[in-house]
């Protein structure tokens, strides 16, 4: 591929190491032929069906975003390629949207801002009664409701609490998916009003051109000149967390520095051989990022080295008991201000 030059023909076979020097805007990536291919064909296919005609444009970035105004998509780069994926998996500890559900679910949350976009949609009276205003200031953190009955639930995080654009984005998805039942899934939710809201609207606009067209492109990987290594480093510290350094109460209902505890494994040792699992546990109950929790996770073995924490209860009821405890932390990193709008 022309321009790529300074990238070795076999850069998929380089060692981490190696390929964190790349830059993103030299990598030989494109949505044609990878796996985003037949995503973007099903997501183009459900808006066929609905009649609605809003041709989004897709295209690689270092982030999933939809520019204001701009009939376009913004998908990450290593969703382009395998080995960028299993990067991002080392570096962050997951793939967003790299499972195909989670993919779709992703790519119909952005083409719900497309389409507010392509019809002008904020402007219009109701839509701003039912959602709010879309001039809301976007906050850097969020504190969800996890239980809030007048919103839908989509995207991990209860995303449609973070925005009055992110809940009209959420709204659309769950009615653009099919076979989702959405009457019966929201019956008695404040929520179903907002839905029966998006249906009526979204048929009133089939078959009808839209008002905006503009598809340009708002910083594109191949514009992005920083290294792959530069990018995760910034994007490692935006997901992770401040050392707490408030566990130790709590730590020591588990694990003890008693003498009677020496000839037990040490709590750090048991905590790591569990960190992957338990991160994935309260991942799914949460909804806050692996690499968010991992670094309390980290926090929590670093004091349990300091304190010469030993495992004091039976291993079960302890590995119950560190999950709980893991989770309720995570809980109240998220609800004193450190849930951070993302998409």
């Amino acid at each position: 591929m022309p321009g790529h030059s300074e990238v070795p023909a076999d850069w998929p076979s380089l060692p981490d190491e190696q390929l964190l020097d790349l830059r993103l805007c030299d990598l030989p990536l494109a949505i044609e032929g990878s796996t985003l291919t037949g995503r973007i064909d099903q997501l183009r296919a459900e808006l066929a069906e609905r009649d609605l005609r809003v041709p989004v444009h897709f295209y690689l970035a270092d982030e999933w975003f939809t520019p204001d105004g701009i009939v376009a998509v913004a998908i990450p780069f290593y969703l382009a390629h395998p080995r960028l994926e299993k990067l991002e998996e080392a570096q962050m500890l997951e793939v967003e949207g790299g499972e195909h559900e989670w993919c779709m679910r992703i790519l119909r949350h952005e083409t719900g801002h497309a389409v507010d976009n392509a019809y002008r949609l904020r402007l219009r009276r109701q839509r701003r009664a039912i959602f709010g205003s879309p001039s809301v200031e976007y906050p850097e953190f969020y504190t969800p409701r996890p239980y809030s009955k007048s919103f839908v639930q989509h995207l991990d995080r209860w995303y449609a609490q973070s925005h009055p654009d992110e809940d009209f984005a959420e709204t659309f998805a769950v009615w653009l998916t099919p076979h989702t039942q959405w009457p019966a899934r929201y019956a008695g939710w404040p929520a179903v009003k907002k839905l029966e809201y998006v249906d009526t609207l979204m048929r009133s606009l089939r078959g009808r051109t839209p008002t905006v067209l503009a598809t340009t492109e708002l910083d594109p990987l191949r514009k992005i000149k920083t290294t792959l290594r530069q990018h995760y480093r910034r994007k490692r510290r935006h997901y992770g967390v401040e050392p707490a350094g408030m566990h130790d109460r709590e730590l020591r209902r588990l694990f003890s520095d008693a003498p009677e505890a020496a000839g037990n494994v040490t709590a750090a040792q048991f905590i790591a051989r569990m960190r992957r699992h338990v991160r994935r546990v309260v991942a799914q109950w949460t909804g806050v990022y692996q690499y968010t929790i991992d670094q309390v996770i980290e926090d929590m073995i670093a004091r349990c080295q300091d304190l010469k924490l030993r495992l004091a209860i039976p291993e079960d009821q302890a590995r119950q008991e560190f999950t709980v405890l893991l989770t309720v932390q995570v809980m109240n990193h998220m609800h004193s201000g450190g849930h951070r709008l993302v998409l």
